[in-house]
């Protein structure tokens, strides 16, 4: 079985020497650069060295067991718990009888679980606990990670009314973008229904909150607490829940609108181009006879 892929083993290989070397060397100089001040130059040398080259072994061993520390890290919890529960049960076996020892292991399995409530928190950790590793194996399949192989750090999770809410911290090479086409698939992966991607933190575009809904609980009937307010006794028609429903048209009255009537407007008398009126001409007044003209 392999634990650890031989890609990020290569790559923190590589990693712990080029550490290792920098901190010999950084640490040395100045380790020697100090003790110059004291010493001979050739001895501030050899201080620096036997000084640089154990911390640069330091780091190396780090930056080498880093893989295995990201593993522990993801079974922490799980490990934390079985040392917890092995040792009560240690204490609890050399401490009482065998059968005092049975009472209470089924007490404390059998309580927890006739109690709904309690049984509910229980189950909603679990699923905390299963949704980590469910996204672990997400990361590790379909989504590209960079070229040393490391995974995004899963750092915490906590059970909502709805599922999980799951925060991790993405690596270089990976983004929101990257993640936010392959939602189906993480669904799928953590048994959810939906799954959605927000940003965790304004200033970090790394550090993300993922929420896993495989539920709905805005389609329960809720109770409300209305009812108990209204008056038994009071009749219908004074009752705050008789409203009106509809509306017969046939039984409201239109308003009857009467418009005023429009006359012939009065002929306005014409103006000549300086604007004074025309003389008013008599109608008895003949008209000139043109066949003088001629």
């Amino acid at each position: 079985m392999t634990v650890i892929e031989a890609k990020v083993h290569r790559s923190s290989a590589r990693n712990a020497k080029m550490a290792f070397i920098l901190t010999a060397v950084i640490v040395g100089l100045l380790a020697a650069v100090v003790a110059a001040s004291y010493w001979h130059p050739i001895v501030s040398l050899f201080v620096g060295a036997l000084i640089g080259v154990p911390t640069g072994a330091v780091v190396w061993v780090l930056v080498r067991v880093w893989p295995v520390i990201r593993l522990l890290w993801w079974w922490s919890l799980e490990t934390v718990l079985a040392v917890l529960l092995l040792t009560a049960w240690v204490q609890l076996a050399n401490h009482t009888p065998t059968l005092v020892t049975l009472l209470v292991v089924a007490l404390v399995v059998g309580v927890p679980a006739a109690i709904r409530p309690v049984r509910r928190q229980i189950k909603a950790w679990g699923w905390c606990l299963i949704v980590r590793h469910r996204l672990r194996v997400c990361f590790a399949q379909f989504i590209i990670a960079n070229q040393s192989g490391s995974l995004p750090l899963i750092l915490w999770a906590k059970p909502t009314p709805v599922g999980e809410r799951v925060w991790v911290y993405l690596r270089p090479g990976l983004s929101a973008k990257d993640l936010e086409g392959r939602l189906d698939k993480i669904a799928v992966t953590c048994h959810a229904s939906t799954v959605l991607i927000e940003r965790a933190s304004e200033n970090n575009a790394a550090y993300l909150r993922f929420d896993i809904k495989r539920r709905e609980v805005l389609t329960a009937h809720v109770g409300s607490p209305l009812v108990d307010v209204i008056d038994p006794t009071a009749p219908v028609s004074a009752s705050p829940l008789t409203v009106p429903t509809a509306l017969d048209l046939p039984d409201v009255d239109a308003p009857t609108i009467t418009l005023p009537t429009q006359g012939k407007p009065a002929k306005k008398p014409a103006t000549t181009a300086n604007g004074s009126k025309p003389a008013a001409s008599s109608s008895s007044v003949p008209d000139d006879d043109t066949s003088d003209w001629i």
